[in-house]
C-alpha cells in the first residue's frame, strides 16, 4: 500500500476512512489488525481485496497496481487469488457443508476437492450436513473451507470470530493458523480483541485512518494458548 487513501463522501460531509497508509506486507505472513470502530480496518480490507477503491494511492499485488485495473480485472484478481471470511458466515442454508464449499471448488482453476477443504478446518465428518445442524463455530469453519478451497494466495477475515463465544473463536483461529501455516496463504485479521494479536506475525493498530503502531511478534502463540 503506498499513500492509501479512502474519502467517503464529499464536502462538509465528507469522512476520510483512510488518510495515506503505507504499509508492505511479506508473503506468508499472519497479520492482525486492530482497531476500534471506524478506524478504517474494514476500509483497508475492501481495498486490498478489490472489493472497493480508492481515493488516492496504490496497492501492488506481485507487482501489479491493483488500483489500475477496471472492474472485470479485479473480479479476475478475487476469483483467482483472494479468499474471504467475514463475521456472518453467508452459507447457503439450502445446501450441505460439502456442496457450500463446491459453489467455490467449481469455478476455481486448481481447487482442492471440497471433502479436503473441509478435512484441513476439522469437519471430515460433517461433510453431508446442511448449515442449521451445525454450531456457529462450525458454520464457521465451514465459510472458512469455502475460502481456502481455491488455494488462494491471500486470506482476508473480517472478525472471523466476532459471533463466537471464546473456545468457539479458539478453534477457528486454530483452522486460520493451520491454513496459513500448511498452505502459505498470506493472511490479513481484523479484530476488535487484542487477545488475538498473539497468533499473528505482525500487529497493525490503526486509529482514525491511520497506521498507529506496527510490531512484529518475536514468537506466534498457537491459538489454542489464547486466553480471553
Amino acid at each position: 500500500m503506498e499513500g492509501l487513501t479512502k474519502i467517503y463522501g464529499a464536502g462538509v460531509s465528507a469522512v476520510q476512512a483512510l488518510r495515506g497508509v503505507d504499509l508492505e506486507i511479506r508473503s506468508g505472513e499472519l497479520i492482525v489488525l486492530l482497531g476500534p470502530s471506524g478506524s478504517g480496518k474494514s476500509t483497508i480490507l475492501n481495498i486490498l481485496g478489490g472489493l472497493d477503491e480508492p481515493t488516492a494511492g496504490h496497492v501492488w499485488f506481485e507487482g501489479q497496481d491493483l488500483t489500475a485495473l477496471d472492474g472485470s480485472a479485479l473480479t479476475e484478481y478475487r476469483r483467482q487469488h483472494v479468499g474471504f471470511v467475514f463475521q456472518f458466515y453467508n452459507l447457503v442454508a439450502s445446501l450441505t457443508a460439502r456442496e457450500n464449499v463446491a459453489l467455490i471448488t467449481d469455478i476455481a482453476d486448481d481447487a482442492m476437492m471440497p471433502q479436503e477443504a473441509l478435512a484441513m478446518v476439522g469437519l471430515t465428518d460433517r461433510l453431508d450436513h446442511f448449515p442449521a445442524q451445525l454450531s456457529g463455530g462450525e458454520q464457521q469453519r465451514v465459510a472458512i473451507a469455502r475460502a481456502i478451497a481455491k488455494r488462494p494466495r491471500v486470506l482476508f477475515c473480517d472478525e472471523p470470530t466476532g459471533a463466537l463465544d471464546s473456545q468457539t473463536g479458539i478453534m477457528v483461529l486454530e483452522a486460520i493458523q493451520r491454513i496459513n501455516r500448511e498452505l502459505g496463504t498470506t493472511t490479513l485479521i481484523i479484530t476488535h480483541n487484542a487477545v488475538i494479536a498473539g497468533i499473528a506475525d505482525v500487529v497493525w493498530q490503526f486509529a482514525d485512518g491511520m497506521l498507529a503502531q506496527s510490531t512484529r511478534n518475536p514468537v506466534r502463540v498457537a491459538a489454542s494458548e489464547l486466553r480471553w
